[in-house]
């Protein structure tokens, strides 16, 4: 299997992101659960099928793509709005960087890290490890890279997380991403109860670190991506369920500037999972 992956990504980019979207759509016709929260959620945005379709080719690009990101050669990325990132670097608080399950949402952390670390110290991301030991492993080497650090989610991860911002430092966070219970909030999304982590909007205030958002735009034809970063635009309530609410919309606000590369499949509004954690 290890082969398969390292083999996937050395394809060149645009047969990459033409195999991925026929996964897409036979993953689309294989599965009645994907279907149903694809159009669910989609709806719940106030999107017709017809307007938001392309998403079904993109989350097959998406999964293959992540395996050029993590074991293939760098491949094109231009900016958008560099110039946040240094302002906010510049503040000294911190930065926690928010990327939704939006575009090649990969990219991102690891592209942010090669361009920031050297002169502003690693950046943290927080990731699930895999169930399988040898994909653990795998993707945990995959993920350790230079000036990028991958810390688990658990409370040791969380305090490398503080530690990190009150170096100044940055992490990284997927907020649209459902967290197990009693590690979240029910707040609303696309005007429906969510149940949303806090552990971004907790970190920011507790630190005064400077929040961030940051999205990966895959562009047409292979061309590479375009990492768009922009400010928060205002400062997170101390209250954390206001906050985590601004946060909720700060998503809502990214994935409108281009609904056909966002998830729309992922289970947003599922029941959290029990966790008999570590």
């Amino acid at each position: 299997m290890t082969s398969l992956f390292r083999f996937l990504a050395f394809l060149p980019l645009p047969w990459m992101h033409r195999v991925g979207a026929l996964l897409g759509w036979l993953t689309w016709l294989a599965s009645p659960t994907y279907r149903r929260h694809f159009k669910t959620q989609s709806a719940q945005a106030g999107y017709a099928f017809h307007e938001v379709r392309a998403a079904v080719a993109a989350a097959g690009c998406q999964a293959l793509e992540s395996f050029r990101v993590w074991f293939g050669a760098p491949m094109p990325v231009h900016w958008d709005g560099l110039q946040h990132v240094e302002a906010a670097y510049a503040q000294g608080r911190g930065v926690v960087f928010l990327t939704p399950h939006l575009g090649c949402f990969e990219i991102t952390a690891p592209r942010c890290a090669a361009h920031f670390g050297q002169n502003h110290g690693p950046l943290t991301v927080l990731y699930r490890p895999a169930r399988q030991a040898w994909l653990r492993d795998l993707l945990s080497h995959a993920r350790e890279r230079q000036h990028m650090k991958a810390v688990p989610t658990n409370m040791d991860g969380v305090r490398q997380l503080l530690k990190a911002l009150r170096k100044g430092e940055a992490i990284g966070l997927l907020p649209d991403q459902v967290p197990p219970e009693g590690m979240g909030v029910w707040s609303e999304m696309w005007g429906r109860a969510a149940y949303t982590m806090t552990l971004g909007a907790r970190l920011a205030l507790q630190t005064q670190a400077v929040v961030v958002l940051a999205w990966g735009e895959r562009l047409p034809r292979g061309q590479g991506y375009c990492i768009h970063v922009e400010p928060l635009g205002h400062a997170l309530d101390p209250d954390l369920n206001t906050a985590v609410a601004q946060l909720n919309h700060a998503m809502e606000r990214l994935i409108r500037q281009c609904p056909s590369q966002y998830l729309w499949g992922y289970g947003r509004f599922k029941q959290p999972r029990q966790e008999s954690g570590t």
